[in-house]
């Protein structure tokens, strides 16, 4: 199924994503909604960046929208274009311990905690994030918290 055909050009729009790995390495995920740009499809959180709005602080918005809970930003860990002209920025981001994300129906369908392998095994995931998945699994994206 080819998800980018459903998804409008937005070129010029910049978004922020949010790793965030628990201490067994799995790692935050979410299945979209039903009524979002590719619908069901599966990601990392978050979301676009609003006007004069910084990377880390969209971040911490779009997660706390989308699954009512706060993560801190640590570090930038990659940046890409996608197939519909969007910039992306992927930080590394803490969520704590006790943290139980509860999605917001409106752009988040499930929450899920997988694997690299058991996320990069799914065939509706966001080409964007298979790409961002390759350069983890291959060892040029760390995910230490150095």
């Amino acid at each position: 199924m080819p998800m980018t055909d459903s998804i409008p050009d937005q070129g010029g729009r910049r978004g922020a994503v949010a790793i965030c790995p628990r201490t067994d390495g799995r790692l935050l995920v979410i299945r979209r909604a039903a009524g979002v740009l590719a619908p069901l499809t599966f990601c990392f959180p978050g979301g676009g960046l609003e006007p004069g709005e910084s990377e880390a602080s969209a971040l911490v918005r779009e997660i706390r929208e989308e699954l009512g809970v706060a993560v801190q930003p640590v570090r930038r860990l990659w940046q890409c274009r996608t197939a519909w002209n969007v910039e992306l920025a992927w930080w590394l981001a803490r969520l704590p311990a006790r943290a139980e994300p509860v999605p917001n129906p409106a752009e988040v369908a499930a929450v899920h905690w997988f694997t690299p392998s058991e996320l990069a095994a799914q065939p509706a995931l966001l080409p964007s994030n298979r790409e961002f998945l390759d350069l983890v699994r291959s060892g040029r994206i760390s995910l230490g918290w150095e």
